[in-house]
């Protein structure tokens, strides 16, 4: 099957280099991190020594009808993806299958988390046409399950909740048999545009913890570890559908990953909202109904610039990380080195059994 290798995309011509930028493989390790909250490491000094990718992170090259047909209907409707933004190791395979993640609210984030590629500055003015057009993008497709996100728009009064609204209104219109997930921001903790995104009533509403408690400073500096574990909760409490994801290779150790799936349970599931009968038992925590889903996978480094891969997890480690979720009291774990929050999404869906 011949290879889409053309340089088409927004996001490769914005970067003169490959998608995903320089992949640093000539460094040398002279940089030092000692004085970072990343260095776990029994030696002072920790080194940016780039490691070789294991065979078990091997992705597919894009190619193929469905991804030409998939990109080509992206590009037609000048609609934006994380898929391409954030150099999603899983993009050909998602893209081949008819599935990518829709990225609204610009292709610009206010913030510079210190893993994401995504672009950061003075996003331009505010696109108010962009949820008909993301609606109309998806009508007709036939598709069962779309997943849309969005920078963070710390610019805005609302941080873009009226337009995650309207999208999310609008697509439920023109698609009425397909679910829709969203993988929003955290509003800057505002309960009321958070209300706005729960009261359009998507399938699933997404909101990503990254990483440990320890590590947030360093890897989401402008984001607050306390702050999502309380968004997760109030989508519970509203009867929603919650999901997050974790990235590990950054920095923590195993024992902070089993104390945040644990503490996710325990928090997310201390509220007065609707009980799902079948969590109220799970793993013994006395949590009602807690986060449904969370994705663990392996970080890697977009470019020199961001933060360094500390480890390569095993797979057999996410296996493990897998089974203690599920016994914490989390409906659905999905664990893998290419796992992403995005990937095989209608998958984790379906694993609810709703």
């Amino acid at each position: 099957m011949p290879i889409d290798r053309a340089p088409t995309n927004r996001a490769q011509q914005r970067h003169p280099k490959p998608l995903g930028g320089d992949p640093a493989r000539n460094l040398r390790p002279l940089v030092s991190l000692s004085d970072m909250v990343l260095n776990n490491q029994a030696t002072p000094v920790h080194h940016l020594d780039i490691k070789r990718k294991p065979d078990w992170l091997r992705a597919k090259m894009p190619g193929g009808t469905g991804y030409r047909d998939t990109k080509a209907n992206i590009d037609g409707h000048r609609l934006h993806t994380v898929c391409e933004e954030a150099a999603c190791p899983n993009l050909g395979e998602c893209w081949a299958r008819g599935v990518a993640t829709i990225m609204i609210l610009g292709d610009t984030c206010t913030r510079a988390c210190g893993f994401c590629n995504v672009k950061t500055g003075k996003p331009p003015a505010t696109d108010h046409g962009e949820p008909e057009r993301v609606a109309e993008s998806l009508r007709g497709l036939g598709l069962r399950y779309v997943v849309i996100t969005s920078v963070d728009r710390d610019d805005l009064p609302d941080g873009g909740a009226s337009i995650w609204a309207e999208t999310i209104r609008r697509v439920k219109d023109a698609c009425p048999e397909m679910k829709l997930e969203v993988l929003i921001g955290d509003f800057q903790g505002d309960p009321d545009a958070l209300q706005m995104v729960i009261d359009a009533r998507p399938d699933v509403i997404a909101h990503n913890l990254e990483t440990v408690r320890r590590c947030h400073p360093a890897v989401r500096p402008s984001a607050r570890y306390e702050r999502t574990m309380e968004l997760l909760r109030r989508v519970k409490a509203a009867g929603a559908v919650a999901k997050t994801g974790l990235m590990v290779g950054i920095g923590e150790r195993d024992d902070e990953v089993v104390d945040c799936l644990h503490e996710l349970v325990r928090l997310t599931g201390d509220h007065d909202g609707p009980r799902d009968p079948r969590a109220a038992s799970a793993g013994g925590t006395g949590a009602g109904d807690p986060c449904d889903i969370i994705t663990i996978g392996q970080y890697l480094q977009p470019t020199r610039n961001h933060l360094p891969i500390d480890r390569w997890v095993h797979p057999d480690r996410f296996a493990e990380y897998g089974r203690i979720g599920k016994e914490a009291g989390l409906k659905v774990v999905f664990s893998g080195p290419l796992v992403r929050s995005s990937y095989l999404a209608d998958k984790q869906f379906e694993g609810l059994g709703l």
